[in-house]
């Protein structure tokens, strides 16, 4: 058998030949790595033969370029590699055995091979390096530094390379540009954004500015006195009707005894305590007051603070004002007084009149049917214009502080059914539940208390027109008993709410008129604070209303 002139056992013995070359040149680079020999013969171009030997080589040193993480190369003059350790074998994807023997410049990519040439030409002359790109066998680029330094043998001098891997250094650069690149751009962001900013606060200044000077304007030509005050209560600005009417200057105002200095001794505390709570609460405060004129005279005054609030919630500041309201105390002084008067002048006829009707009522075998008529209807008016001139002395009474009565323990269930049967017998029409059945113990004045039920039972009659059913129930709060009274006629708004048990206040309904002076609920609330109570409406509009009053219990 013939394979290109060449016998099969030629072949095979130069394959075994071959085989035995390559077990030698492996077992010589071994030897070379492992410092077993100190010298190496390379096959020159003109066939002959060099000796290398390091010059100061030895095991140690060896096996330090052995172990190195950067690649390790010695040429000689021609570019041909004598020596590589392992780490440059790896870097361009072949056996260190067969790198041995190679030309360097094959493992240079085109694009780095001018400033190669370059560099190694350079190198013998003096210690220089340079970026380039090293190329392994399936043409993959790694970015290196490579660092040249002669290297003297005992054949003379060679060329000791150091191959410094780039590839994390230029990724860790080619994502710092990127980060660096973005954060131009949000530099470049913030700055518009910043500019956009200082442009957005010099309007809203010159708009505050202005709101400010507005304000100001407003509040120095209102015949009010206006202040306003921090949320820890600190006054901040007065207006020019304050310093007007005061006569203090602004050194003053910033003294914390100002308002003793102005306010009436007699309503000092209790305005401060209302206007601590009111700081506390952040519920809109409103009061009566004295203040001193600048020439001494004292003059009643409305005093009104509302606070200010943020997007939050939270209090920015406190707007209050003072409205001058003697006149308008004097002119209800005179018609209280006048009030007074004519409720006991009216008194004394009414009685009169009354003791005539009832005169002529038991005459009733004498008198026609219509005439009996008339004088029922006359007692009933009677009754109805004697009520409301008894309300009209009550509010003389409470004006005066003289609503005084006798006070005994009452039995609150026995006065519940009493009121109750008697508003059966007066609304016949009306159907009442009576759930008062526990026997709460109070102190009071019954006459006054029953007047209060019947006023809270009146109202519910009269403001409920559709529904006849009322119920009236008592309950424990807290060491209080409750007597409510609940009623599912018209119910009452928020802003009614508020005014119901003002003096003269009227719940004003356009498909529905009701009678009186408006001063049943406020003689009610009257009597139940002189009996150290609450007395409160809780309504619905449309769905009715419960009246209630607390008041303490006997221990």
């Amino acid at each position: 058998m013939e394979l290109a002139g060449l016998t099969y056992e030629e072949l095979l013995s130069e394959a075994n030949e071959l085989r035995m070359q390559l077990e030698e040149a492996n077992d010589t680079i071994e030897a070379i790595r492992t410092g077993q020999v100190d010298a190496l013969i390379v096959q020159g171009d003109e066939g002959g033969h060099q000796l290398y030997t390091l010059k100061s080589a030895d095991q140690t040193y060896r096996m330090f370029i052995e172990k190195m993480n950067e690649g390790a190369v010695t040429l000689n003059r021609d570019g041909i590699i004598l020596y590589c350790n392992s780490r440059f074998a790896k870097m361009v994807e072949m056996p260190l055995e067969k790198v041995i023997g190679l030309s360097f410049d094959a493992f240079i990519a085109d694009g780095s091979r001018q400033k190669y040439v370059s560099l190694i030409k350079k190198s013998w002359e003096e210690e220089c390096k340079e970026e380039i790109l090293l190329a392994d066998k399936q043409h993959q680029y790694t970015p290196c530094l490579l660092s040249c330094n002669t290297l003297e043998l005992d054949e003379g001098v060679a060329l000791s390379l150091i191959l410094t891997d780039l590839t994390i250094q230029k990724e860790t650069e080619k994502e710092l540009k990127v980060k660096n690149e973005q954060l131009t751009e949000a530099r470049n962001a913030t700055e518009k954004l910043n500019d956009d900013l200082e442009d957005i606060v010099k309007i809203r200044t010159s708009d505050l500015l202005i709101s400010r000077e507005h304000f100001k304007l407003l509040a120095n030509n209102i015949p009010q006195m206006t202040w306003t005050n921090l949320p820890n209560g600190e006054v901040d600005f007065y207006n020019q009707r304050w310093y007007e009417y005061t006569g203090l200057t602004a050194s003053d105002a910033k003294k914390t005894d100002w308002r003793k200095r102005i306010t009436h001794p007699d309503d000092l505390d209790l305005s401060e305590k209302k206007s601590l709570a009111a700081l506390q609460s952040g519920n809109v405060y409103e009061g009566e007051s004295r203040f001193k004129r600048a020439d001494g005279a004292y003059r009643w005054h409305l005093l009104r603070a509302v606070p200010l609030r943020n997007d939050g919630g939270e209090i920015i500041f406190w707007v209050g004002t003072a409205t001058d309201i003697e006149d308008q105390k004097a002119e209800m002084d005179r018609k209280d007084e006048f009030i007074g008067i004519a409720s006991h002048e009216l008194k004394t006829p009414l009685t009169s009149v009354k003791g005539y009707l009832q005169l002529i009522g038991h005459k009733k075998e004498i008198l026609p049917d219509n005439v009996k008529q008339y004088v029922n209807k006359a007692t009933v008016a009677l009754n109805k214009l004697q009520h409301l001139v008894n309300d009209l002395l009550d509010v003389s009474k409470i004006k005066a502080g003289k609503l005084e009565y006798a006070i005994t323990t009452i039995n609150l269930a026995d006065l519940v059914s009493a009121c109750v049967e008697n508003a059966e017998h007066i609304y016949s029409s009306h159907k009442f539940d009576n759930k008062a059945r526990y026997e709460f113990l109070i102190k009071g004045n019954d006459e006054r208390l029953e007047q209060v039920i019947m006023n809270l039972i009146n109202n519910a009659v009269k403001y409920s027109p559709v529904s006849k059913d009322i119920i009236i129930s008592t309950s424990k709060h807290d060491g209080m008993v409750r007597v409510s009274i609940t009623d599912f006629g018209i119910g009452l708004s928020g802003k009614q709410k508020k005014r119901i048990f003002e003096r003269f206040y009227r719940v004003e309904d356009k498909k529905y008129m009701s009678s009186g002076l408006g001063i049943g609920l406020y003689i009610s609330q009257q009597i139940i604070d002189n009996h150290d109570g609450k007395i409160g409406v809780e309504s619905e509009l449309g769905k009715g209303s419960t009246f209630y009053f607390d008041l303490p219990l006997v221990n």
